[in-house]
Formats: C-alpha cells, structure tokens, sequence
C-alpha cells in the first residue's frame, strides 16, 4: 500500500510539461493518492491527468472565482479534499529601484493575495471531510530565507505565504489540518532551463551546497509525500529541502565572477 493510498489531493500550478507540480503529481499518484492537478493551461492538463489517470481543474490563482470553482470541483470529482498544494510561482527578477508598481502589484496577486485565497478555500473544503482534516503544502524558496540580489519581490512574497502558512498552522490545527511550507534552493525544473547557458552559475550554486548539487524536482515531492502523509507530526515549518544552501547562502556576483574566471583559465 502507498503512503498516500486514498487521499484526495490537489496541485495547482501543475500545467507546464514536467514542472515541479506535474513531478509531485506523479509520486503522489504512485502513493496512491487520487489526484486533481490544476493551472491555467487546460490542454497540457488534459493531457497530463489522462496520462496519470487523473482529474484537472483550469484555475488562475489571481481569480478568486477560479479559486472557488477549483475547491467545488475537486469535491465534485473526488469527493473532497485531504492534500491541497500551491506549486505556483514566477521567476521575476529585476533591481530593486526598478521594480515599478504594476509588477509590485503582479507578483502579490500571484505569490501572496492568490495563495491566501487559495488556502481559505482549500480550508473549507477539508473541514467538509468527515472526520475534518488534511495538509497544506506551500512550494516556498530558499531565497525566503537567504539573500540573493535583484529578487527582492519574488523573495518578499514567498517570505509573506511562509508566514501566513503559520498562522493557518496555528489557527486550525485544531482540526487537524496541518500547513507546511517547502524550500528549494537552485532546482532544475522547465522555469530554470536556461541556467546551464549562464557560464559559471550552476558551479558557482554547488560550491555554496554542502551536499555538492542543485536539486530535483523529485527531492521535493519525497518531501511533500510526508507532509501529505499520515506519519507527519509536523505543522508550522518551512522545510529547507536544498541540499544544506541555507547554510552558508546564495552566491553572490562576485562568486560567480570568480567561477567564470575559474572556468575560462581551465578551458
């Protein structure tokens, strides 16, 4: 029997071919979990729950309707909801006196008013199970934690739903919901394809892991399947699932541009 066998649990953010929540999905599926993935895409989301034998749901998590429909529609598919997680996120890096008002407003809309939303609706929705409860799983980052330059939006708002998944954890577990966040470092997944073409910036990444590699998308979701699980006694955290980055903190310009050169007297 899976780890997950019989849990009802949706993914949003799961709509891009091979990304983290498509990754998640499949393991959660292979735990036996029955699984509704959800975004914005709906012919790659038809595509892919038919090829994990599950359901899909389109959902834009900066529309709070997209939000409701997505809670009811995971009841009308599966019957409820014991697993909800937000895989969602935008790479959006820029200086910081150049980050204008509208993308301000943008990423807070996707990475802090949305996510909210969606945990109040996916609260709801667990509260309907009989007996009550689930998990909540937040894909955070490293960078939450850790500085790194020019991510000063991104960073911010990922640090907000860190803390608003502490405040869920501690106001219903109580109903035995818990809520946990994960935090990748440097992962290879489709949004970071073109880190590899930047010369020195995955070894100038290595050298700042004590485990000496970047990470998978499949080092995230063994994390969430014992979030998700039954076995977990854990509610409030930020699991730091980064190889031991946090440690010692992203590399700075002035690595990379030593890695480079490292890199250029060896060629």
């Amino acid at each position: 029997m899976g780890r997950l066998e019989g849990k009802k649990s949706v993914i949003l953010g799961a709509a891009g071919q091979g990304n983290m929540g498509q990754v998640i999905a499949k393991r959660f599926r292979d735990e036996g979990a029955d699984v509704l993935v959800a975004g914005r895409k709906e012919d790659e989301l038809k595509r892919f729950a038919t090829e994990i034998s599950g359901h899909y749901a389109l959902c834009d998590l900066t529309v709070e309707a997209d939000i409701q429909a997505l809670a009811e529609s995971a009841k009308s598919q599966m019957g409820g909801v014991d697993i909800a997680i937000n895989a969602t996120g935008v790479g959006f890096l820029k200086p910081f006196l150049e980050n204008t008002r509208e993308e301000l407003e943008m990423m807070a809309a996707l990475q802090l008013t949305g996510p909210f939303q969606f945990y109040q609706a996916m609260i709801k929705a667990m509260s309907d199970n009989k007996p009550s409860g689930g998990s909540l799983i937040q894909i955070s980052s490293a960078t939450a934690t850790i500085m790194l330059n020019d991510h000063a939006a991104y960073m911010g708002t990922k640090a907000a739903t860190d803390h608003i998944i502490r405040c869920v954890a501690h106001e219903f577990g109580e109903h035995g919901i818990r809520a946990n966040s994960i935090s990748p470092g440097l992962t290879r997944t489709p949004m970071t394809a073109g880190v590899d073409q930047v010369p020195g910036l995955v070894e100038s990444f290595e050298a700042r892991y004590p485990l000496g590699r970047i990470g998978t998308s499949e080092d995230i979701a063994a994390a969430a399947v014992f979030l998700a699980s039954d076995e977990c006694y854990m509610t409030g955290e930020n699991l730091q699932v980064n190889g031991g980055l946090c440690l010692r903190g992203n590399p700075t310009r002035k690595d990379q541009e030593l890695m480079m050169g490292a890199i250029a007297a060896a060629s």
